[in-house]
């Protein structure tokens, strides 16, 4: 049941040429697998309806303007040169914009929120280490900060409905990039195979095109199960290979049809091509945005890599692989002015025949490679999500013991292969798909956009002088190709405002739901005096063992526990109050994890054990966390600092004595055989030799520890407790809204997050629970 996440260190630090260089490597494989193949699209999709392929080129050369100035743009000096710089401890993506906020304005993210916590993300922030609580120096929210800033900080803590709309906004982009999961796959296959129109005639094309795609799809979920631990050693190669191809290509198709084509770069053809083309031009706009999927994941994949190899791969690598090939395509087309039919302009027409099924091939590996990476990212922010109760809680795989992020949620991978197989069986073809695809990276963008100008003012302490600069410059650009692409709602682009919608909703409703049934929680708890009055016994029989009780709470008696006494005046003689709960940072380092304290005073035997990760950290399942949860109340035994707070808890505010423990300390354990069970005679103890002795653990107090003396007592009880073993008691709640409450709050918390609680999995920390060690406490909740 081990909850323990590996150390992560951020790779941002201090790293060699060597490494750097090896991790933009790495990264042309996780990264740009999506970028790299949209030349397979962009033509397509832009020359699809709206404009026409004349002879006197305007179109051409206004479309390539308008490609390179987006890429430079969009990609390049937004996110190269600002955006990846707001990384949060080295990870990126929405989530990480919103977690900077959350910590820098000082808002409640999640509801039991301590000072422990805010300390520990100062730190965080400070890039300082973080040891005992009770020496931890308090940072000022003010301590740097401008005006601006400190008015923007101000109104965000004060106006509940801005705290809303920023949740809603983080959601929105998340939701938009779980829909790009399901496109991005669709599209990019569908594009890569879309070259065996070439050997074979239009009508046999259409028959063996869609099948094929869906066969292909339909190998890349079913395999997504074994990871890409033993394929990820491919994916940088396939995607050089891929840009290296595309690049000659287009290097030979600029010498040997238009060496002038680098004309067409000047903005001039811009505004020449929307003079000429007016409502149709802009319309097309919706086909160039899609030279930039992928953009994102510059970001979003941030963590597994560094900012400087992310910036390396692109601007050495990927930027000029993506102008040789557009500019290449686009010399093509201004000598080649008959066009058979819309198929014909595209990505396959421009690539010398001899070489059209090898690139056929290397395209189609590509598109696997960049909808794999699609996928991952996927699973990645759902985790995320999940870890912030912002998603209803779902089964994480880790297919990988050596690299973090490889993960795997079969429940969101046959929804995303469902999901995409409908959609490439329902559209057909690139143009609605690319529609579709359009829309959903355009609003994610926007959102990126809205919370970086924040994040200068909030976080950087800029002016809002900045901050607003950056906002309508890229705004403007951004809500232009928004509106060309909103444009053709009806034509693909209601699919991921739709997915979208779904999503908000079951997110939100969860997020909600989790909230009021804290609320209730709290409102409802029992005052640490109640258990004070008790005395040393607790009012009921103490048996052996540890009693671990799951609650949400971060201080006070769970209503589940006196619940329980209530029905069965008896308990183990060791009792632990545990609390997991997540904090908006992308790793907490194993040493700063546990928080512990007592509740009552020391003849008491009871603790509070607070246990916290980042959205980031991974979870394990196995056995390893109960000796890590033993060691860390043993450590808070022996330090000399559980004396200072032998009554923290007798305020019901005691969350901010609460020590921070390392899991340093270890019992030792021995291994012994159980004797024979007496009463045996003659024949019997002569067979006894052939019945297996089971083997039983007795811990002892390791020889080398320095145990005062008033706390080996203590420390001996804690290990008897221990041998004899543990008992988890569960709440299994059922909530109901009041009678009373507003239409939605009824549908909200009576249909859909009950409906929602019913059908998740349970909390992660219960799946390996032995189910004769687990006692469920049912209660109804009125919220």
């Amino acid at each position: 049941m081990d909850l323990e996440a590996r150390p992560v260190s951020n790779p941002a630090k201090r790293q060699t040429w060597s490494s750097v260089l090896m991790l933009a490597y790495q990264s042309l494989g996780v990264v740009y697998g999506d970028l790299s193949t949209s030349p397979l699209y962009v033509y397509r999709n832009t020359f699809a309806d709206d404009i026409q392929h004349s002879d006197s080129n305007d179109e051409i050369y206004g479309v390539l303007s308008f490609v390179f100035w987006t890429l430079t743009l969009i990609p390049l000096l937004k996110y190269v040169l600002i955006v990846l710089r707001a990384d949060d401890n080295g990870e990126g993506g929405t989530f990480a914009l919103y977690s900077l906020l959350v910590r820098h304005g000082r808002i409640g993210f999640i509801p039991n929120g301590q000072v422990a916590d805010e300390e520990l993300m100062a730190c965080k922030e400070k890039d300082e280490p973080f040891h005992l609580l009770n020496d931890a120096v308090p940072i000022s929210p003010c301590d740097g900060d401008t005006y601006s800033s400190s008015l923007m900080k101000r109104l965000l803590a004060k106006h509940k409905n801005s705290q809303r709309v920023l949740l809603l906004l983080s959601l929105l982009g998340t939701c938009m990039v779980i829909g790009d999961g399901v496109l991005t796959p669709a599209i990019s296959i569908f594009s890569a195979i879309s070259g065996l129109e070439f050997s074979m005639s239009r009508e046999h094309h259409k028959y063996v095109e869609l099948p094929f795609a869906c066969f292909i799809l339909l190998c890349l979920f079913t395999l997504q199960r074994v990871g890409t631990r033993r394929l990820g050693f491919l994916f940088a190669p396939i995607v050089i290979i891929w840009l290296l191809c595309i690049s000659l290509i287009g290097a030979y198709n600029i010498v040997h049809w238009n060496p002038h084509i680098y004309r067409a770069l000047s903005p001039y053809y811009m505004f020449k091509f929307l003079k000429k083309t007016g409502r149709g031009g802009w319309m097309s706009l919706g086909g160039v945005l899609l030279c930039i999927t992928g953009s994102e994941a510059m970001y979003a994949d941030l963590g597994h890599f560094s900012q400087s190899s992310v910036k390396i791969a692109f601007a050495f690598v990927v930027y000029p692989s993506l102008l040789l090939a557009y500019m290449g395509q686009a010399a093509f087309l201004t000598q080649h002015h008959v066009i058979e039919n819309h198929h014909r302009i595209g990505f396959y027409v421009s690539v010398p025949e001899r070489l059209r099924w090898p690139v056929l091939v290397i395209a189609i590996l590509a598109a696997v490679v960049g909808s794999q990476s699609v996928i991952t990212g996927t699973f990645s922010i759902i985790k995320q999500c999940s870890a912030l109760s912002c998603f209803p809680r779902v089964k994480i795989v880790h297919t990988s013991s050596k690299i973090d992020g490889q993960i795997y949620i079969p429940e969101i991978n046959w929804i995303l292969m469902l999901l995409c197989l409908a959609v490439t069986i329902g559209f057909r073809d690139t143009k609605h798909l690319g529609n579709a695809q359009g829309l959903a990276v355009i609003i994610v963008m926007l959102v990126t956009t809205c919370l970086m100008s924040l994040v200068i003012v909030v976080c950087w302490h800029k002016n809002i002088f900045f901050a607003i600069c950056f906002l309508i410059f890229f705004g403007t650009i951004e809500v232009i190709f928004f509106s060309a692409s909103l444009i053709k709602f009806l034509e693909g682009a209601w699919f991921p405002i739709a997915l979208a919608s779904f999503l908000m909703m079951v997110m939100y409703i969860w997020h909600y739901g989790t909230v009021k049934k804290y609320e209730f929680d709290v409102q409802n708890k029992v005052p640490i005096n109640w258990l004070l009055s008790l005395g040393p016994s607790l009012g009921f029989v103490r048996v052996r063992g540890i009693g671990l009780i799951h609650t949400e709470l971060a201080s006070g008696i769970p209503a589940i526990f006196t619940h329980f006494v209530t029905n069965l005046p008896a308990f183990h003689q060791v009792l632990v109050f545990l609390c997991i709960k997540s904090i908006p940072i992308p790793h907490v380092r194993p040493e700063e994890r546990f928080l512990v304290g007592r509740v009552g005073p020391k003849e008491f035997r009871s603790y509070r054990v607070i246990v916290r990760y980042g959205y980031h950290d991974v979870h394990k399942d196995d056995l390893e966390f109960e000796k890590d949860l033993v060691s860390s109340i043993a450590e808070f035994i022996r330090s000399a600092g559980h004396e200072r707070n032998s009554l923290a808890e007798g305020t019901d505010n005691g969350d901010e004595k609460m020590t921070v423990v390392s899991t340093g300390f270890r019992f030792s354990e021995e291994k012994i055989e159980s004797e024979v069970a007496p009463g045996l005679s003659g024949s019997n103890e002569m067979h006894s030799s052939a019945i297996p002795r089971k083997k039983r653990v007795r811990f002892v107090l390791p020889k080398s520890a320095m145990i005062e003396k008033g706390a080996e007592e203590e420390l001996q009880d804690l290990m008897n407790a221990r041998e004899a073993g543990m008992a988890f008691i569960l709440g299994h709640s059922h909530m109901r809204a009041k009678s009373g409450s507003s239409l939605i709050k009824r549908l909200s918390i009576n249909f859909g997050y009950e409906l929602l609680r019913r059908n998740c999995r349970g909390p992660m920390y219960a799946i390996s629970i032995p189910h004769a060690s687990t006692l469920e406490v049912g209660m109804a909740y009125n919220v």
